[in-house]
């Protein structure tokens, strides 16, 4: 590829795959159609056959006169090697070009989530030199200024989140263009998502909402563009206004989706060239990227269970067969829901279990499903807060999307009835209409009806006494429990050696603690019950003492926005559902900084459903290969909900008619 001219206003030399990642963006945001003669292919156009001027859609075979093409792309680089200082440069290098549209203004938006909108300013200040430096305007929250087309010209720079573009959006019912004031007043130079598969769901609020920005070019920065399906890059094709017809789901789907999901050569051909077209993909072991990373190696440990872990884990496994048989045979409705919902339990307590059998709360959540089925509602005393709660969490660890706005569970609450939301959108509902969406019943306020998730809490550290009664902790011990310590005992003959134990589960981390205190190891913290503050010196301790050579992790919490190369070994206690947060969190070790080797654990119980859902992960990173011509990667992908196949595999059962 060919490489851009280093930026002028640029402070720090780029990586030359850096400067051939901001040659291709400034490329992509002025792209041509295909010149005669050539038999060249622009995001699917090729020239007609015997029609001057007339182009045809190798996909769709829509035939036009001088389609109109997309400015923007996706830049879908592994984490680490620099999507936001190549889209930083891509901002200088093209206003040293001055390439803007009469019609558009000077400033370009960035979408982000919260975590991550601050790290954009710094790196701007880091990167840029001072006397090019932006103008930039955080437009979320009460950091709110007034946008309109005449004050745009006060800033270089806007950066908000896509919950603040998607209430603006939706504050007002017309979908008409452009606004009086706001994000929708103005045609911005650029729109650059962050994390651009947030708006994967074509039919979310805050999809429809960031699609209907009025842009120049837009540009798509994610890791991951395709997560569970092929529908995930239509919404990015979409947003990116591709024409020829690829804009519609229905259309997309019969040209790219079906062809493809039928192992149809010329559906798989038209993917790879979409792809080639408007997505650029590095990755960390492409060996012209040249990091010069320490080797990242990656095991996994089987475990086979002890004998009462077994006996518990094949009464769950009889039970979610039993229930999987009813869920099966069950046509749709309630019935089919509450099969659906209680399954998900079963298989979240099997898990559980694979990590340590005191996770498993023998209290069924069946008493208060019988109640919820005889009445429609529960009262909410604390006794059934604390079972909701345990509802609500399920919904949650199982990824599911809120039923109003279609979208991932953003502050998610139960309500009296059982049934899960986003408070947003719940608390509108119940302002309107006083009834629950899902099944009538009745809710009088927010406050009186719904439920919040019970908050983290990390356990106290063991008292003396605790450890002192070795046999004690040995009889609250697990076959992983003993793996891990195994694990971790011999890594210590290597003093200097640094591990980061990760669990979804901050409930086995508090089992975990007492263990590797008796052992003589010496660890801090990071979960979600602790403060930025705590978060930074727990950070703090483990980058600087050389005594503390465990962090027990939230995989939660620190897949996201952390620096912890002071550790050179990984420990994944227990599967995630989307293995994409795994490497997420795994890269956050081995990353630029990564002085040393670097090993990766994961713990997994032989002949259970861990094992079952390492399978399922494999066929669904392969997608992702098969979009970009690449061979597999050892990597995964987010994994879609659950369906009726997929209960079937993590079972052991072969599929069955429905």
């Amino acid at each position: 590829m060919p490489k851009a001219i280093q930026p002028e206003a640029l402070l720090t030399q780029l990586h030359d795959f850096q400067l051939q990642g901001l040659h291709w963006m400034l490329a992509k945001e002025s792209p041509e159609l295909p010149a005669e003669n050539t038999g060249d292919i622009v995001q699917l156009w090729k020239r007609h056959p015997t029609m001057r001027n007339a182009f045809t859609n190798i996909a769709t075979k829509f035939s036009v006169t001088n389609p109109a093409l997309a400015s923007g792309g996706i830049l879908a680089d592994d984490m680490g090697l620099g999507k936001t200082i190549q889209t930083i440069s891509l901002i200088m290098a093209d206003r040293q070009l001055g390439r803007r549209a009469p019609d558009a203004c000077n400033a370009t938006l960035i979408l982000a989530p919260v975590s991550v909108m601050s790290n954009w300013s710094t790196q701007m200040s880091k990167h840029i030199k001072p006397e090019y430096a932006l103008r930039i305007m955080f437009y979320h929250g009460t950091r709110k200024q007034p946008i309109t087309p005449k004050q745009i010209d006060n800033y270089d720079v806007v950066i908000s989140t896509y919950d603040t573009v998607s209430s603006e959006w939706h504050a007002q019912k017309s979908a008409k263009l452009p606004r009086s004031t706001g994000v929708f007043s103005v045609k911005w130079r650029r729109v650059i998502l962050d994390e651009g598969h947030n708006i994967r769901n074509p039919k979310a609020k805050k999809t429809v909402a960031i699609t209907s920005l009025m842009a120049q070019s837009r540009w798509a920065l994610t890791g991951t563009p395709i997560i569970n399906n092929l529908k995930d890059l239509f919404s990015l094709v979409r947003f990116l206004r591709l024409s020829g017809g690829l804009d519609t789901l229905e259309i997309f789907h019969g040209a790219i989706m079906r062809p493809v999901l039928q192992g149809d050569a010329d559906g798989t051909r038209s993917l790879q060239i979409l792809m080639g077209g408007i997505c650029l993909r590095r990755k960390k072991e492409m060996s012209f990227i040249d990091l010069r990373l320490p080797e990242l190696t990656e095991y996994i440990n089987k475990i086979t269970l002890l004998g009462h872990e077994q006996e518990k884990y094949d009464a769950l496994e009889a039970q979610a067969k039993g229930t999987l048989d009813l869920y099966r045979h069950k046509a749709g409705g309630k019935d089919a829901s509450e099969a659906y919902r209680h399954l998900l339990e079963v298989l979240l307590r099997m898990r559980q279990l694979c990590n340590h059998w005191a996770l498993v709360n023998e209290e069924r959540i069946s008493s208060i499903m019988q109640q919820l089925e005889a009445e429609g509602i529960v009262d909410l005393t604390p006794e059934n807060k604390a079972t909701l709660q345990k509802m609500l969490q399920l919904s949650v660890d199982s990824h599911e999307d809120c039923p109003i706005c279609l979208d991932s569970l953003k502050e998610p609450v139960i309500t009296k009835c059982a049934h899960v939301f986003c408070i947003p959108c719940i608390e509108r509902v119940i302002e309107t209409q006083h009834k629950c969406p899902m099944c009538r019943a009745e809710l009088d306020s927010l406050a009186t009806t719904t439920v919040k998730p019970a908050k983290e809490s990390s356990a106290a550290p063991p008292t003396q006494a605790q450890l002192a009664d070795k046999a004690s902790l040995d009889s609250n011990s697990s076959s992983k429990v003993i793996a891990l310590l195994q694990i971790l005992k011999a890594s210590a003959r290597d003093p200097t050696t640094k591990t980061i134990v990760f669990s979804q589960w901050t409930s086995f981390l508090d089992i975990l603690a007492p263990h590797l205190t008796a052992a003589g190891f010496v660890f801090t913290r990071i979960d979600g019950s602790m403060s930025a503050m705590a978060r930074d010196a727990a950070l703090e301790t483990f980058d600087t003492s050389p005594t503390t050579t465990i962090m027990l992790a939230s995989l939660s919490v620190c897949s996201v926005g952390l620096n912890l190369v002071a550790a050179n070994q990984v420990v994944l206690a227990d599967s995630w559902w989307a293995p994409a947060i795994e490497d997420q969190a795994i890269d956050r070790v081995h990353r630029l900084g990564q002085k040393r080797e670097t090993k990766v654990f994961r713990l997994v119980v032989e002949g259970s459903i861990e094992e079952r859902v390492l399978g399922i992960q494999a066929e669904k990173r392969k997608l992702m290969g098969v979009a970009f011509a690449e061979k597999e990667s050892s990597r995964g992908k987010k994994r879609r909900a659950a369906g009726l196949a997929d209960f079937e595999r993590l079972l052991g059962e072969a599929s069955k008619p429905s």
